[in-house]
């Protein structure tokens, strides 16, 4: 564990070298999984302090991203040699962003409680809101994430739905059969889904790309 107490993970995510980072919100803190020769069983390391950290995710350049709730802000940094934060930046202004996922594009979404889904371009630059660009109504966005043919997938809490945001075109409701509270989700090869579903503690598969065309 990174500090005495209880560790409660809030997201987790993998770098492309296997590096295994994970959002503490208990402590405040976003920690890293370092192996060592002294310690092959690996020993957490704290690599960033924030006051809510709650999404967490790794961009296509190699930057890490993390929602801190309370302020309204997207932390963005890298990691340097000796695991100190480098090129740290900030986005504000957001209203209790929870998650965080890659866009297309080298860009970012991230999930507002209760609110929409703001996106950010490769620069961090923001480039408005799913709801206000597409006229989607969200009851309480959640996980989203990006696939290979550069559509933003988005779970819907409240309405127990993900739906599915094409680059062209309006917004579609995925059909994915039993639902009740999904929270986080990735894309995976071969056109799949995989759902967090916290109503019912399962981690769900669908393959949706396939039934779409």
């Amino acid at each position: 564990m990174p500090k005495t107490g209880a560790f409660v993970p809030e997201d987790v995510a993998v770098t492309a070298s296997g590096l295994v980072v994970v959002s503490d919100l208990i402590h405040g803190a976003v920690c890293a999984l370092r192996y060592t020769s002294r310690e092959p069983q690996g020993r957490w390391v704290t690599v960033g302090t924030f006051l809510s950290p709650r999404g967490l995710t790794v961009d296509a350049f190699g930057h890490f991203l993390v929602t801190d709730y309370l302020p309204g802000t997207v932390h963005s940094f890298m990691l340097g040699p000796t695991w100190e934060a480098l090129a740290p930046s900030s986005m504000l202004g957001l209203e209790g962003p929870c998650w965080v996922g890659p866009g297309p594009d080298g860009g970012l979404a991230v999930s507002e409680e209760f609110g929409d889904v703001q996106l950010f371009g490769s620069a961090h630059q923001p480039l408005g809101s799913l709801g206000t660009l597409t006229g989607h109504s969200f009851g309480q966005p959640a996980g989203v994430c990006s696939d290979s043919e550069g559509s933003i997938i988005v779970a819907d809490e409240r309405k127990h739905q993900v739906t599915l945001f094409p680059r062209v075109g309006p917004p579609i409701c995925l059909q994915l059969e039993g639902l009740e509270r999904p929270l986080g989700i990735a894309c995976a090869p071969q056109g799949q889904l995989v759902v967090a579903d916290a109503g019912d503690n399962c981690i769900k598969v669908y393959q949706y790309l396939g039934e779409m065309a």
